[in-house]
């Protein structure tokens, strides 16, 4: 898997992680993308939107966007992340 960028689109990334054997796909939540449903993330960035709130965006391998939720602190970022894949609040990496 590449690095995770500095970016995603126009947003700085703050926090990124890798979906592997240390988190759980949960199944919780359903991300729909062109009308069909997108599997597993292979990795997770938290981006700031100005001053607007944060982005979490589910990435393929190759950094790029497949979906986003939208959260008002980071806190809820991370908690919506863990909601999605067990595990995961052990493995973020603070930009």
């Amino acid at each position: 898997m590449l690095a995770p960028l500095e970016r995603l689109g126009s947003l700085p990334v703050i926090a990124w992680t890798i979906i592997d054997a240390r988190s759980r796909h949960t199944g919780n939540t359903r991300h729909i993308v062109r009308g069909g449903l997108a599997g597993p993330a292979a990795a997770l960035a938290i981006c700031r939107n100005g001053d607007d709130g944060f982005h979490l965006f589910s990435c393929d391998e190759q950094w790029q966007t497949v979906s986003d939720t939208w959260h008002e602190t980071v806190d809820d970022a991370e908690a919506q992340a863990e909601f999605e894949y067990e595990g995961v609040s052990a493995t973020w990496i603070t930009v």
